[in-house]
């Protein structure tokens, strides 16, 4: 039997980095900003000019702070109105994730944001790792109709996590993809690959660039490179998954 082609989206902090790793031959861009918190939804402007620029599929994550998924009313309807942005501005699909204060997935408010998001596609994010089960949280995520879930294996990374991922790719048996994330480089991408059975795959493929001031007050934290995804790192990721 043909074994099916795998597909690499990269977790894109800018305009500049979805043209990278369109270059560099991703299927799909997962467009936050903040990647060094984990990721936040990016502003109307960002979204608009990479929906502009950017041929491949987009899915805007939609994350209104850092911290836990355990949101106040003020904080879900933010994110409402953010899904209804990325409706339209014509995304192909947003990026969710929700949980209750037991640590279950809060199947009510993913309703709503996956109503409001219309024929945009959904993937449910890394608020999994953090869910009290994660086989009874699959089976919530798919019974909300996700397309797929983004997880580590409920570890610091996906590598750590790679037993769990199996597992979780066994139980979903074809009724959601389940996406290996976090540390995914071009190292370890086929070894994942064969490991879990997954066939999506997620990666930031990140470098950071020296900062280009060079003069003016260096407050320590104020003056850090930019952080971009590499269009040379996400060839690798695509060379190594031609490879496997």
């Amino acid at each position: 039997m043909e074994r099916k082609a795998a597909v690499l989206e990269i977790a894109a902090n800018s305009l500049a980095s979805a043209l990278a790793s369109q270059e560099g031959g991703a299927d799909r861009i997962e467009l936050c900003a903040a990647l060094e918190v984990g990721g936040l939804t990016p502003s109307y402007a960002q979204i608009a000019l990479t929906r502009e620029r950017v041929r491949i599929p987009i899915y805007v994550l939609i994350r209104p702070r850092t911290g836990d998924f355990v949101y106040s009313d003020s904080e879900f309807e933010t994110m409402q109105r953010d899904v209804e942005t990325c409706v339209s501005l014509g995304c192909e699909g947003i990026v969710i994730g929700a949980l209750d204060v037991n640590g279950s997935v809060d199947t009510n408010r993913c309703r709503i944001l996956i109503a409001a998001a219309g024929r945009l596609g959904v993937t449910f994010h890394r608020a999994f790792d953090m869910s009290r089960d994660p086989q009874a949280a699959l089976e919530d995520i798919i019974a909300l109709r996700c397309e797929r879930v983004l997880t580590s294996g409920a570890q610091a990374d996906a590598l750590s996590g790679v037993a769990l991922i199996a597992k979780l790719v066994a139980q979903a048996a074809g009724r959601i993809s389940v996406m290996p994330g976090a540390g995914v480089n071009a190292k370890n991408i086929a070894a994942l690959r064969a490991l879990t059975a997954a066939r999506e795959f997620h990666s930031s493929a990140k470098r950071e660039l020296s900062s280009r001031m060079h003069g003016g007050n260096n407050l320590s934290g104020m003056t850090a490179g930019e952080v971009l995804s590499d269009v040379e790192q996400v060839r690798a990721l695509v060379a190594a998954l031609a490879g496997d």
